[in-house]
């Protein structure tokens, strides 16, 4: 099974970005592979026959292969032993959140755009769609975070388990930083010739208690805004797979999904593929959706590389695992952020549609930042 993800542009970033070293894209062969599913667990260690340890395009040595008269199964076996040595050290307590004095407080080291220059954007994008140029553009907004002590990453990956279980969450380590997150949106997943995505798209907050959620969601539900989001992205996602999609079935109203800080709405679709059609091939058709880009999609992308002002990166591209019969799931790389030391750059989009308010799009930018934040450490007062 290979993991990793792709970027959402697909270009190489800068040397000195702090997407510099997880590339385009990049997919790895885990030495150890530990999978766990309704059939049971299933441990799977790999080794490269013949490999001399130099290191890999992406600075990281590929798996080495056992010495002489050393049976795999001892290579596997002293793999096992450090990785068990290591994780002994993150032993969680009955909270299930390791025992750890420090729980760093963060405060702002830049913004990408400001207040100031997101709200303009917001303001220019909405009277883009008023006037008939295109029907939604989603602009992201880049997050600079420190920290007086070095981020405890385990940890935090921890606490965006437990405070998201319905995502997905994920973590992939290049030259000492972590790319992390928890997502509630799947791109595609396939299971032989079958297929499932949906479309995510119109948010609203969380209530303080279960009345005032309900209240929301019904408000989410019948917001124009929000409905209009959702209808451009459910309408891209069957344009784009009628050409390789056998049958295609598109729930006739969209539901509601509930998350730690926000709701959204959400309409699932499935469908069979045509023979010949997979993981990747649909990956290619889908990325980036209107739910990340825009719609119409060329025009979108074209506004925001001339306008957002930074590369995303890996964030709002697809992440996940391919396995070796073709099957597998790719996700949007949403919720998340890189992690180097003491620093933190996090990521969080809206969608822009003509009565879109400039106001309400950043406070909802801030919400959507709240999962990782809370997860890395203590907000400062600015956050």
């Amino acid at each position: 099974m290979l993991l990793g993800g792709m970027g959402f542009s697909g270009r190489h970033p800068d040397a000195d970005d702090p997407w510099g070293p997880f590339g385009p894209s990049s997919l790895v062969l885990p030495e150890l592979l530990l999978v766990v599913g309704p059939d049971g667990v299933r441990l799977t260690g790999a080794v490269v026959g013949g490999s001399t340890g130099a290191p890999g395009g992406n600075g990281t040595d590929p798996p080495a292969a056992p010495a002489p008269g050393a049976s795999l199964a001892r290579v596997l076996e002293r793999r096992w032993d450090r990785l068990t040595e290591r994780a002994r050290a993150l032993d969680p307590g009955q909270s299930g959140m390791v025992a750890r004095p420090v729980f760093a407080p963060l405060a702002i080291a830049g913004e990408q755009p400001s207040e100031e220059g997101w709200k303009r954007l917001v303001g220019m994008f909405a009277g883009a769609v008023g006037r008939g140029r295109l029907d939604k553009v989603v602009l992201a907004r880049r997050v600079g975070l420190r920290s007086p002590v070095e981020l405890d990453v385990p940890n935090a990956l921890r606490r965006l388990a437990a405070s998201a279980p319905e995502s997905t969450t994920y973590a992939f380590r290049r030259d000492g930083r972590t790319f992390l997150g928890a997502t509630p949106e799947r791109l595609v997943r396939t299971e032989g010739r079958t297929f499932r995505t949906a479309a995510v798209a119109g948010t609203i907050r969380r209530g303080a208690d279960a009345a005032e959620d309900a209240a929301l969601a019904t408000e989410l539900m019948s917001s124009d805004k929000n409905r209009e989001e959702q209808a451009i992205v459910v309408s891209a996602i069957r344009d784009q797979l009628a050409p390789i999609a056998e049958t295609l079935e598109v729930a006739s109203q969209p539901s509601i999904m509930t998350l730690r800080f926000v709701q959204h709405l959400v309409t699932e679709i499935s469908g069979t593929l045509v023979e010949g059609r997979g993981l990747l091939s649909l990956g290619g058709l889908l990325h980036p959706t209107p739910a990340v880009g825009g719609e119409p999609r060329d025009l979108a992308l074209a506004l925001l590389d001339e306008h957002e002002g930074f590369d995303r990166g890996w964030y709002a591209g697809p992440v996940g695992w391919l396995g070796a019969d073709g099957d597998g799931e790719l996700c949007v790389a949403l919720r998340c952020g890189i992690v180097d030391r003491t620093r933190a750059t996090l990521f969080a989009g809206c969608g822009i549609v003509a009565d879109s308010d400039p106001d309400a799009e950043w406070e909802e930018s801030r919400i959507k930042l709240r999962a990782v934040v809370s997860a890395l450490g203590i907000p400062g007062p600015d956050l």
